[in-house]
C-alpha cells in the first residue's frame, strides 16, 4: 500500500452519531457506520419506525468517531438528554452542557440560562468535509 493513504485511512471516521430535526419539531439522535447512508434511509423513509411517521426529517448535527462503539456509548448518551441540553449541543454551546446536567431550578440563574436557551435555533449545518465535533478519545 503506498505510504500516502496509510494517514487517510487511519483518521477515516469508523462511526458517527447524529441528531435529526423532524417534521414535529422532535429530536432524533442515532448512531452509524455510514452516515451519507444512513441519511437517505431516514429521508426515504426507511429509517426506523420514529422518522418514518415524521418525515421530512433534516440533520441538525453530527459527530466523526474512530470507532463505531464509542459512537454508539456517544449516542446512548446524548438520547437521555432533555431537549435543551441537545439544543445546546446543536447550537455549539458546550460550555451550557455542565449547567444543564443539573437541576437548574435551584440556582439563581435559571431564567437566564431558560432565557439564553429559547432563542431561535441556529444549529451550525454540517459540512461537506463531514467533520462535526470532538471524538471521545481526543
Amino acid at each position: 500500500m503506498d505510504k500516502q493513504w496509510v494517514g487517510v485511512l487511519l483518521c477515516f471516521p469508523k462511526g458517527w452519531i447524529y441528531i435529526l430535526l423532524c417534521a414535529d419539531g422532535s429530536y432524533y439522535t442515532g448512531s452509524t457506520r455510514n452516515l451519507h447512508l444512513r441519511l437517505l434511509q431516514h429521508e426515504n423513509g426507511e429509517g426506523g419506525d420514529y422518522t418514518q411517521k415524521r418525515l421530512p426529517v433534516k440533520l441538525v448535527y453530527f459527530e466523526a468517531f474512530e470507532r463505531i462503539d464509542h459512537a454508539f456509548y456517544r449516542e446512548k448518551q446524548v438520547q437521555g438528554w432533555s431537549r435543551k441540553k441537545k439544543e445546546a449541543l446543536i447550537k455549539g454551546m458546550p460550555e451550557l452542557l455542565p449547567l444543564l446536567a443539573r437541576n437548574y431550578s435551584d440556582y439563581p440563574f435559571a431564567p437566564v440560562l431558560r432565557q439564553s436557551l429559547s432563542r431561535p435555533c441556529g444549529a451550525q449545518q454540517p459540512t461537506d468535509n463531514l467533520t462535526g465535533g470532538e471524538s471521545l478519545g481526543e
